[in-house]
């Protein structure tokens, strides 16, 4: 088994290299003065399986193409097998036609990434299930809800506590924590007017005094979850707290986010925190290296990843 590390996230790879007990791959993966990509693997590959670890995060066009270059160079060195490992997997919105002769993204990354050579892909928290569809090659689709419930069992105590959903889309989510949790599920009704704006329309469920956790996978410019955490407040809401999978959290996230009720946000080390982020003393990282690790070493082993979430 080989890790190579694209530069979107290296810290993740590190340490998902320390969970395997292995060492990355010497690369070179660097840009010439005209912004051209150049990868260049500098240990023998032949016959091995090798992953590469990749977010698809801002800027997600180098990303994807150091992502891509990177698995064209590995299927070039005559590896065994390649495994595109995404973490954030970039594009995940444009899952389907918005309205006439727009495109489906998602659809056109997937099919890149296995006409470049990738034999098998691995994303945490899929922004829409039906993605995995989208690729020819088999596709595993990793839950970041263990982490969080972990966490949140440490932190809360079930009976003062209510699960929400900060849209209906994302019920479905909040429902399966909520349910391991042993917590009651609330829900937000939002209408959003326009792309990256919402208005908070409604809250279904019961929330007054109690410790309010909002559970979504992707937190962009924080809109419609700083909308969300006021209307719980204004219900009375004893505290808010937010666990997201994706901190995508571009300007005005960090602003919006210190200056909302909300109390603690909690994210993964998916997207590689910027120096913002990590000042934030309302923002906190949890690792999933182990998850992915384990991941890992389940495909290399032809074990069972979806026991994983048993």
């Amino acid at each position: 088994m080989k890790l190579v590390s694209g530069n979107s996230n290296i810290e993740l790879s590190q340490d998902i290299a320390k969970y395997l007990g292995i060492d990355l791959v010497k690369a070179t993966i660097k840009k010439f003065p005209d912004k051209e990509i150049f990868v260049e693997i500098h240990e023998n590959v032949r016959g091995e399986d090798v992953f590469v670890v990749q977010s698809t995060s801002f800027p997600a066009n180098d990303h994807l193409m150091e992502l891509l270059i990177t698995i064209d160079a590995l299927k070039r060195g005559s590896s065994k097998s390649i495994a595109a490992i995404m973490p954030y997997y970039g594009y995940a919105r444009q899952d389907r036609k918005s309205g006439p002769r727009s495109p489906i993204s998602a659809k056109l990354v997937a099919n890149l990434i296995s006409i470049a050579g990738a034999n098998r892909a691995l994303m945490v928290d899929l922004h829409a299930g039906q993605i995995q569809g989208f690729f020819d090659i088999p596709t595993d689709n990793l839950f970041a809800a263990p982490v969080f419930i972990d966490d949140i069992k440490k932190k809360f105590e079930s009976k003062n506590t209510v699960i929400v959903s900060p849209d209906v889309g994302g019920v479905v989510r909040a429902r399966a924590i909520a349910k391991r949790v042993d917590c009651d599920l609330a829900i937000i009704d939002k209408r959003r007017e326009k792309a990256s704006v919402s208005e908070v329309m409604n809250v279904i469920g019961e929330v007054a005094k109690k410790n309010c956790i909002l559970i979504d996978d992707i937190c962009d410019t924080a809109g419609t979850l700083t909308n969300a955490a006021n209307a719980l407040k204004n219900k009375n809401a004893k505290s808010v707290y937010a666990y997201i999978t994706h901190g995508v959290l571009s300007d005005p996230a960090i602003e919006r986010i210190n200056n909302s009720p909300i109390d603690k946000m909690i994210i993964t080390d998916s997207i590689l925190a910027r120096n913002d982020v990590k000042k934030s003393s309302k923002i906190e990282q949890l690792s999933i290296a182990p998850l992915i690790g384990e991941a890992i070493g389940r495909i290399t082993e032809n074990k069972s990843v979806s026991s994983l979430f048993a």
